[in-house]
């Protein structure tokens, strides 16, 4: 049976819907006023979910939505306590390449195309350069509304990085990105 639409990039269609959506929802006043009317957003977990929801691709346009609804009083506060919920999705997404992802990676540094990076990277870089470049451009993913499994699958599957060190950058980088959102919106 032939497919009716044929998408090159559903992922990225599928991110874009999602973002009109959230705008749509996060603009209606009825939404908003039942947001209002809920208690738990109000508090703590409210930003605590929001953070949660931060760090997966599909519902950050959604946690953004939230962390403005929300209008918390404190944003230092505010941005603690969603970075601690973005670094627990984090350290999920984190285990979860690590147990199962590591055989596609072994088996993807064998192909050509990874190869010739790496080859050039090697000739072109040293490996303090290399390692910079790679926690720079993650650091940059994890600061934004950029989907954290990109981040973390290059700090998890292409470095050698500890789980406590990789934990302290998640939380400060998140704590960065959600007071920025904070402050651009307040």
């Amino acid at each position: 049976m032939k497919r009716l639409f044929r998408f090159h990039y559903p992922k990225i269609i599928i991110f874009i819907i999602i973002t009109i959506i959230s705008y749509f929802i996060f603009t209606n006043p009825g939404v908003i006023s039942y947001l209002d009317g809920l208690e738990i957003l109000h508090t703590n977990w409210g930003v605590f979910i929001a953070g949660i929801l931060f760090a997966f691709g599909f519902t950050t346009p959604l946690s953004i939505g939230l962390f403005l609804t929300l209008n918390p009083s404190s944003i230092l506060f505010a941005s603690i306590i969603g970075a601690l919920g973005s670094l627990i999705a984090d350290l999920l997404i984190f285990k979860l390449i690590h147990m199962s992802f590591m055989d596609e990676f072994k088996s993807l540094e064998r192909t050509k195309p990874f190869k010739f990076i790496e080859y050039e990277f090697d000739n072109n870089f040293s490996a303090h350069v290399r390692n910079y470049l790679l926690y720079i451009f993650a650091g940059i993913i994890f600061a934004s509304p950029l989907p954290d499994e990109v981040g973390v699958t290059m700090l998890a599957g292409l470095s050698r990085i500890n789980p406590y060190i990789f934990s302290i950058i998640s939380f400060l980088l998140h704590a960065v990105g959600i007071a920025a959102i904070l402050l651009i919106a307040g």
